[in-house]
């Protein structure tokens, strides 16, 4: 057994969505400063950490499966000690160390880093190390990056006040609560200053930054301070929620020069009455406005949205409307989901329950009208040319390099496979579209 005085090994598993990796990162961070060894070999590490997802069930199970993973290694080596974090953590707390008794620590997202759920105090370790800063996210340890150099995640709030049905985030997660701009400009600058050149803008409602603060700000006011950091290059906008997606925002997305016309809105639906069981805020009317007010204010916007089929109740003429929205309204990008059936969410309890394998057919529904629109845009492209954001290398002859466009995400879109030479990752390149499938680009530097 390590003592306190030695080097101890951390290996972490994040699971989930990036704004969970960010708690992963900080976390990182808070195990770097404290003079402990990272590594990425679960087999050789002293402490496993597995940063739990926990929002629905397929991720619940993905979480359960990576614990019970890191619990058979623990089970070859005498010593070693297993913590579980996030939001399964926070969801089922001393319920999970009960069901997998080879946990020794759970830390929820509530939690303080002295006030962990349930502690088993390993003997020769620190109290320091057994934690992760979930949180309190503006605390002073560094963040140890876990994407590429080039680009990083800045979760601008935690929490969330929306009362979605489906959703149990706010349980989990409790209400939306701002991070000062002056704490994210200081994440911000030391994030520049490492080599990022992307930043993503996170949180479970980034429309909502600043309401909540005072005084009070706004997202377009946060923005603004970004783009005076001379090397960032791109700023990207993800999880907007509709109803607060104004002109004003509109307008100084299209005017800007850093902020990529990029907008990921998970929108769910397109049926007033869906939207009302989900207890949405915006109606089928409403999300056509909207839609069509970022085609129109904001130059070649691309636009990413979520849908949720198999809704309790969803009728054959609801979703055809869905259908027919998706057709109509040619969103560049999006994601299908069946709808998951959480206990503590308010639609549990909702009656008219779809089956599974009707959900699932509605899905592949979607997923093939989407794919077919997404190949014609793609394709629209063959002959223009663009901005590249080199990513990395790659063997595909003639293909050298892997980017990505100013409308495309980090890990959620497609990509740019790049012809030429002298290419590095974070470098910005122009280049002449030669091809297209229905998700990635073909294309020569210039």
């Amino acid at each position: 057994m390590k003592h306190k005085r030695d080097v101890v090994k951390v290996g972490v598993i994040s699971l989930g969505c990036p704004k969970n990796l960010v708690d992963t990162e900080k976390m990182l961070g808070r195990y770097v400063q404290a003079g402990h060894a990272l590594t990425p070999d679960p087999e050789e590490a002293d402490l496993l950490v597995v940063n739990t997802c926990g929002f629905i069930a397929s991720a619940e199970e993905e979480s359960r499966q990576a614990i019970l993973d890191m619990a058979a290694i623990k089970a070859r080596r005498p010593g070693v000690r297993l913590a579980v974090t996030g939001c399964l953590a926070q969801r089922h707390g001393r319920l999970l160390k009960e069901q997998i008794p080879a946990i020794d620590l759970i830390v929820g997202t509530h939690d303080t880093p002295d006030q962990p759920r349930h502690v088993v105090e390993p003997p020769g370790y620190q109290a320091q190390l057994m934690f992760a800063p979930l949180k309190k996210t503006g605390e002073g340890a560094p963040r140890v990056l876990t994407t590429a150099k080039h680009t990083s995640y800045l979760k601008i709030a935690e929490g969330c006040n929306n009362p979605c049905s489906f959703c149990i985030i706010p349980q989990l997660r409790g209400p939306f609560r701002s991070r000062t701009p002056e704490e994210l400009m200081t994440e911000a600058r030391a994030l520049v200053r490492g080599g990022v050149r992307e930043l993503n803008l996170v949180s479970q409602d980034t429309s909502l930054y600043g309401r909540d603060l005072s005084p009070r700000t706004s997202l377009r006011h946060l923005l603004t301070e970004l783009e005076t950091l001379s090397e960032l290059q791109w700023i990207r906008l993800l999880y907007l929620y509709p109803t607060l997606i104004h002109d004003d925002l509109l307008d100084h997305v299209n005017q800007s020069a850093k902020v990529v016309p990029y907008w990921d809105i998970p929108l769910q639906h397109s049926h007033s009455a869906v939207l009302t069981r989900m207890k949405r805020a915006e109606s089928g009317e409403s999300v056509r406005r909207l839609v069509s007010r970022i085609r129109e204010r904001v130059l070649d916007a691309a636009i990413r949205s979520t849908f949720i089929v198999g809704f309790p109740g969803e009728s054959d003429d609801e979703f055809n409307d869905l259908y027919q929205f998706v057709a109509e309204f040619k969103l560049d990008h999006v994601g299908v989901f069946t709808y998951s059936d959480e206990v503590g969410s308010a639609a549990w309890h909702l009656p008219d329950k779809i089956p599974a394998q009707l959900a699932e057919e509605r899905r592949h529904r979607i997923y093939a009208l989407q794919q077919q629109i997404s190949r014609e845009k793609m394709l629209a492209r063959v002959g223009t040319t663009c901005k590249v954001l080199v990513e990395q290398g790659i063997q595909e002859d003639p293909w050298v390099y892997r980017g990505r466009t100013q409308w495309q995400a980090p890990e959620v879109d497609g990509h740019v496979k790049l012809k030429g030479g002298h290419l590095v990752p974070g470098m910005m390149v122009s280049a002449k579209v030669l091809d297209a499938t229905a998700y990635d680009l073909m294309a020569e530097v210039v």
